[in-house]
């Protein structure tokens, strides 16, 4: 498996880039790895970077990015925060693997049994963390706001919640970022969102 260079990334297309996602968890979950020399990617990489993706997950120990997509070095920018939230310095970060560097998809993961979600739906305040998980306060509100659903803290309502996270994730970027959303507009980039199941491995992609 070759590592982007610039010539290969810019004649990669968003869907393409997409595909490549699909593929790489189609590996994963079948524990086919795609053939990689690591060292020979340090190598190749030691003058510069071309990643395909730009990807915000979870900091959850079970959602690497590099492991879920079966990708290798140089070949996406992993963005990683508990409850894969969103704030100015992370879009700013999209902002540049996009417009700066040339990745042709964003990708927002959520994953289940996710702990930061869990926490918020809880209300759990510790520290620091207390302001993080306010940030996902939209989504439980939105899902609380929208019945029928399992109230409280119980699996069915906070993988609801995780899934409206993304998706309220989704339309900030959009909203926040003109930058990225004129990429997207014009055909440039693709901004998609996923949910990956920690009991089996499998991505599910939604786009809107």
């Amino acid at each position: 498996m070759y590592t982007q260079s610039k010539e290969t990334q810019n004649q990669l297309t968003p869907d393409q880039a997409f595909q490549l996602l699909k593929e790489g968890n189609g590996r994963f979950i079948k524990n086919l790895k795609a053939q990689r020399n690591l060292l020979q990617q340090v190598n190749e990489t030691k003058e510069g970077q071309h990643p395909f993706a730009t990807i915000l997950s979870c900091m959850d120990s079970r959602t690497s990015a590099e492991l879920i997509f079966d990708q290798g070095l140089g070949d996406i920018f992993s963005i990683r925060i508990a409850g894969n939230i969103l704030n100015e310095d992370i879009l700013g970060s999209m902002e540049f693997g996009t417009k700066v560097v040339g990745t042709k998809i964003v990708l927002v993961l959520g994953h289940t049994r996710c702990g930061a979600i869990s926490g918020a739906c809880n209300k759990v305040e510790l520290g620091y963390l207390t302001g993080l998980l306010h940030k996902i306060q939209p989504a439980i509100d939105q899902v609380s706001a929208n019945p029928p659903h399992d109230s409280g803290s119980t699996p069915d309502f906070v993988y609801q919640v995780t899934e409206a996270n993304v998706h309220l994730t989704l339309q900030r970027i959009r909203t926040e970022s003109p930058i990225i959303a004129d990429l997207e507009q014009q055909g440039l980039i693709k901004v998609v969102g996923g949910m990956y199941d920690v009991e089996t491995g499998l991505v599910t992609f939604f786009e809107k």
